[in-house]
């Protein structure tokens, strides 16, 4: 892991957590619809609520969370989410052993996963801003976002050949172990973290929650990029569930073949995530933003032409890898951009709004896309999400933002055993930390 001495080894083992995290994302990834299609025989309208309800619940428990967290220790936070999920997910396949597993499970879990993702990724946020130094912030998400695509390029074929072989449940008990290989890399993390300090009675007021929107609103690039965000990820999440009831059951597709169809183009995010800084450095963020950020949607309509056999096939991978390049250039650009603009008293808050506000796009969108499903056809459904999702340019920034004015001394990163002159710097979509769910399908975990 030479790539990761250069930003420390405490960094290392924060990647190497969330590597492993992702790569068991990969191997479940689709895991819950096509539970939901295969096992429970459920409706477009129930299968699409599984991709919103959840999201939308956890959304809900977790907004007092996020100043509960931005005063705490943030490798303890992360610790306990990573358990936390790996006890739900690995109830699911002990529920089905057992012959007991059913609709409203798949729900509660699908809470407590989107809750303790938020946590988490506003936990990991904070501390990466703090382990890594702000010169190195684009390189340290660049590889992140590298290994997030990687794994979905490797797992969902795997997956998909699991869940043939060995039934729809195998890829989340996967999944669920590999929280536990996370926590056990970060507790593996060696520095003297301070108590962050906290001012005030201690209690959780409403004002403390809404902090996070507080400093988004009031600062105009990340205002359009929110706003922007919270379209593109909240529409092209919701042609998930739609894709899996088209794919699995009017077309036939294998459950291998649907995995196949979202890993092989993820190629393209290796090359995506790899030329980031040189397209930054070259261009600056803001073309980024305007050119790559409306390139990344103009792509999605193409699903709208699935068809069976090899040529929808390639419909699929075609349109994916059109998408996922242009996500994996755009994503470590904007979850910099994030931790830059954000002071670090405010990160965690921050990145909890991101994310709050991101998966109520997604539950939002995707049940109106399974309403819209039931009422007329999945493919139009389909076709609404690809049109709305082209006028989303007009939401991204209309020129550069001024230079962040909010340095902190706090803000100087902490060394570990690197050597002195390198100075050593979440999620969810999935996913401004580790990349999270906010832009892509893969990115569901983070």
């Amino acid at each position: 892991m030479a790539a990761s001495e250069s930003l420390g080894r405490n960094f290392g083992w924060l990647w190497a957590a969330y590597a492993v995290s992702a790569y068991g994302t990969g191997l479940g990834f689709g895991a819950f619809p096509l539970i939901a299609v295969l096992a429970l025989h459920a409706s477009p309208a129930q299968v699409s609520a599984l991709s919103a309800v959840g999201p939308a619940v956890g959304a809900l428990i977790a907004l007092p969370l996020a100043p509960w967290v931005e005063f705490r220790r943030k490798r303890p936070v992360m610790i306990a989410m990573d358990l936390l999920r790996c006890a739900v997910m690995t109830s699911v396949p002990i529920a089905y052993a057992l012959g007991v597993l059913g609709f409203a499970q798949l729900l509660v879990v699908s809470a407590a996963v989107a809750a303790a993702k938020i946590a988490f990724n506003a936990a990991s946020g904070a501390y990466l801003k703090a382990l890594v130094h702000k010169d190195d912030l684009l390189v340290a998400n660049a590889r992140f976002e590298s290994t997030n695509w990687s794994s979905i390029a490797i797992g969902p074929p795997l997956g998909g050949a699991a869940i043939g072989l060995l039934g729809p449940v195998v890829t989340v008990l996967a999944d669920g172990l590999s929280y536990l290989l996370s926590a056990l890399a970060i507790l593996a993390i060696r520095d003297r973290e301070p108590a962050p300090e906290r001012t005030g009675t201690g209690r959780i007021g409403l004002g403390e929650v809404l902090d996070g929107w507080r400093h988004i609103f009031g600062h105009s690039g990340l205002r359009a990029l929110y706003l922007n965000n919270l379209t593109v990820s909240g529409l092209i999440m919701a042609t998930e569930p739609l894709l899996a009831v088209i794919m699995v059951r009017q077309l036939g597709f294998a459950p291998w073949q649907y995995g196949l169809a979202f890993a092989a183009p993820c190629v393209g995010g290796l090359i995506g995530s790899r030329l980031a800084r040189i397209v930054v450095a070259r261009w600056g963020e803001h073309r980024v933003f305007r050119i790559v950020g409306t390139l990344r949607v103009v792509w999605l309509i193409g699903l709208v032409f699935l068809r069976p056999g090899v040529i929808g096939l390639l419909t699929v991978i075609a349109v994916e890898l059109a998408i996922i390049v242009s996500m994996s250039l755009y994503t470590p650009v904007l979850a910099t951009y994030r931790l830059t603009h954000t002071p670090k008293h405010l990160v965690a808050r921050t990145l909890s709004a991101w994310s709050i506000g991101g998966q109520a796009a997604i539950a939002t969108c995707t049940a109106l896309a399974g309403l819209l499903a039931d009422a007329t056809t999945p493919r139009t459904a389909l076709a609404a999400a690809g049109l709305l999702i082209l006028a989303s340019p007009l939401l991204l920034p209309r020129r550069p933002a001024p230079e962040p004015q909010n340095a902190d001394p706090a803000d100087a990163p902490q060394q570990d055993s690197a050597p002195a002159s390198i100075r050593p710097r979440t999620p969810a979509d999935p996913a401004g930390p580790l990349p999270d769910s906010d832009g892509h399908r893969p990115s569901l975990r983070l």
